[in-house]
């Protein structure tokens, strides 16, 4: 599902500060925040990824969102390229454990 993201009275995304207190308050700057493009994956086949969202200020690297049942993780700076091979990918777990895992982590 490609869902370009644009909507009303969001903070633009270029005024995104790197720099979060917190990984619930980075969650709540980034989904409300006004992106270039935003798409979301259907995770309904993974045992343990509920779901996974990609948000992009520029179209060419952004913010990559897992949620699973105990908390959502965030990743900073992940190409466009890794989000589509995710989406693609047979098993969303072993795509995120062998390409994502440890790697564009945000920082606080």
């Amino acid at each position: 599902m490609l869902v370009i993201g644009i909507s009303c009275g969001g903070k633009d995304c270029s005024l995104l500060n790197d720099s979060f207190d917190n990984y619930k308050n980075a969650l709540q700057a980034i989904k409300s925040s006004d992106f270039k493009f935003s798409d979301e994956c259907d995770t309904s086949k993974s045992s343990w990824i509920y779901n996974a969202e990609f948000y992009s200020c520029d179209g060419k690297t952004g913010y990559f969102i897992i949620e699973t049942k105990s908390k959502n993780y965030i990743h900073n700076g992940v190409p466009i390229g890794k989000w589509n091979e995710f989406k693609n990918a047979d098993s969303f777990g072993k795509y995120y454990n062998r390409n994502l895992k440890g790697r564009y982590r945000l920082a606080l």
